[in-house]
């Protein structure tokens, strides 16, 4: 009691006093220099700009998508030209077509994985420094890639393997086409940018996007079937995109459909009944429902991976 009277400890208390005050005052000036300088519009015009103009730059890449997908569109076509409604060959090539056609889909995406891991160091240089937001960085990335390099190359494609291979000539079925392959592509994108923002080095990110490429291939439906898989194996078919986008081309192409024998007249909706594939309006919609689910899902997860990097390596 004497020691707390003293002057002695009212003078410790005086400087502890000053030193949480300027501890307070740090913590403070830190917060207020956290916030930005310039508004969430303005940073994503800037950087946007800025992504376009290397876009501009370094064309190459958007020129080599397009062109692949035109060589592809081209190769398929011609594998698969004007395809017969006659049986067996009708069923048994457009089969074939719609699986190499999902695959050139999903596999064609591994070059995203670069979009995050090379400018890897310059993003937590230039974030950490308070320039722009993680949100201005990730929504420029992706609109930058995406509309040069997945969404415009997927519609040539989609346009030319169409009409070269003969499918339902509606415009509405190609249309319905031209979707289910984007979201087939998206969705690989989508996993590709979760990996690319997760891992820094090629290495990583080649073994860890090939592999749920692979589960997602055989269990797709088409390799296996599903129904006489091992019950603890079933549930990865719910997560498998090639599950939802041989469905929707399947129901897309099939449904409606004759094909003809010597002897006979059989509908394509026999096919989908011997698939167990549910064929109605919503036994379509579902399946880009599913696809657009995993878009927001990988993409969502890809978004949490940046802002977790650590900023000051």
């Amino acid at each position: 009691m004497k020691y707390c009277e003293s002057r002695l400890y009212q003078n410790v208390m005086q400087e502890l006093d000053h030193e949480y005050q300027s501890i307070n005052d740090v913590g403070k000036r830190e917060v207020e220099a956290a916030n930005y300088a310039t508004s969430f519009l303005y940073q994503m015009r800037v950087v946007c700009g800025r992504t376009v103009l290397n876009l501009l730059r370094n064309p190459q890449t958007s020129y080599a998508q397009l062109a692949l997908n035109i060589f592809f569109a081209i190769l398929v076509g011609l594998i698969y030209y004007q395809m017969p409604l006659t049986l067996p060959e009708g069923l048994q090539n457009r089969s074939g077509a719609f699986f190499f056609l999902i695959i050139n889909m999903v596999f064609g995406n591994l070059s995203a994985v670069e979009l995050f891991i090379n400018e890897r160091a310059i993003f937590i240089h230039e974030n950490s420094s308070g320039y722009y937001r993680t949100s201005v960085y990730f929504l420029s990335k992706i609109f930058a890639d995406l509309i040069p390099n997945r969404i415009i190359p997927i519609f040539v494609f989609s346009a030319i393997a169409y009409y070269m291979m003969a499918l339902k000539p509606a415009f509405v079925a190609f249309l319905c086409f031209a979707l289910t392959m984007s979201l087939v592509s998206l969705a690989g994108v989508a996993l590709a940018f979760l990996v690319s923002a997760s891992v820094s080095t090629f290495a990583m990110a080649n073994i860890l996007i090939a592999l749920p490429f692979v589960f997602m291939m055989v269990f797709g439906g088409f390799l296996v079937n599903l129904n006489s898989m091992l019950s603890w194996l079933s549930w990865l078919k719910w997560i498998s995109i090639f599950s939802y986008g041989l469905n929707a081309v399947y129901i897309n192409e099939m449904k409606g459909q004759i094909f003809y024998s010597n002897n006979s007249i059989v509908p394509g909706e026999a096919f989908l009944d011997s698939m167990d594939i549910d064929y109605s309006v919503w036994g379509f919609w579902q399946n880009q429902v599913a696809l657009l689910g995993i878009i927001a899902v990988c993409m969502t997860l890809a978004y949490v991976q940046l802002l977790r990097i650590n900023r000051w390596k």
